[in-house]
């Protein structure tokens, strides 16, 4: 099953950031991009992911320095372009390996993307691997740990029924009932066309 190879690989990155556990470190695929693609997009996306993750905790520290603050918002903003990216190149992939697949006459289209339902697997992995380690937070409560692990058993109870999810819909698109259509983002925000701040910068 898809899901559970990408899951495999979410969990595999987040693990590997944590040795060394900072943001500056040095990215590296373990996958080539050429033999495997699907799997080379994957750990990429996760690690985008990962990264992002402990940005938004960066930059909620009260006593930031207010410059350092302006560059990680600036950080952050790229790293949110290059998360919507790797989602466009995921699609792309499945796009193209379904390419010869007909669509039923009653075929119907999904709410999202195949892609962006594995961008909320990826986000959900994360959730699963920070509540777990409050669970096992040696200086945290008792109560604190219990409260964790309720949270804990829904994080894993809502990655089994989106798993199921994402490969029921490949599923879906495989055999013609549902077909892909992919939109891009168009985000305005990042373009100095489309926004009226940048523009005037020009």
């Amino acid at each position: 099953m898809f899901s559970k190879k990408a899951n495999d690989i979410f969990q595999d990155v987040i693990k590997t950031y944590h040795i060394v556990n900072t943001v500056e470190q040095p990215f590296a695929n373990i996958y080539d991009e050429k033999t495997n693609l699907l799997e080379h997009l994957l750990y990429r996306k996760c690690w985008i992911d990962t990264v992002q993750w402990h940005y938004e905790d960066i930059i909620r520290d009260p006593n930031i320095d207010p410059v350092a603050a302006l560059k990680l918002k600036r950080q952050i903003d790229a790293s949110n372009q290059d998360r919507t990216d790797m989602v466009e190149y995921i699609d792309s992939y499945f796009l193209q390996k379904y390419s010869d697949v007909q669509p039923k006459s009653d075929a119907k289209i999904n709410s999202e993307s195949p892609a962006w339902a594995i961008d909320r697997l990826s986000i959900l992995a994360l959730k699963i691997y920070h509540m777990n380690e409050e669970v096992e937070r040696p200086d945290a409560s008792d109560a604190h740990k219990h409260n964790c692990q309720t949270k804990l058993n829904v994080l894993l109870e809502q990655r089994k029924d989106l798993s199921k999810a994402i490969d029921d819909l490949l599923n879906d698109i495989e055999n013609g009932d549902k077909y892909m259509k992919v939109y891009k983002q168009m985000k305005m925000y990042n373009d100095d066309e489309l926004n009226p701040v940048l523009r005037s910068q020009k």
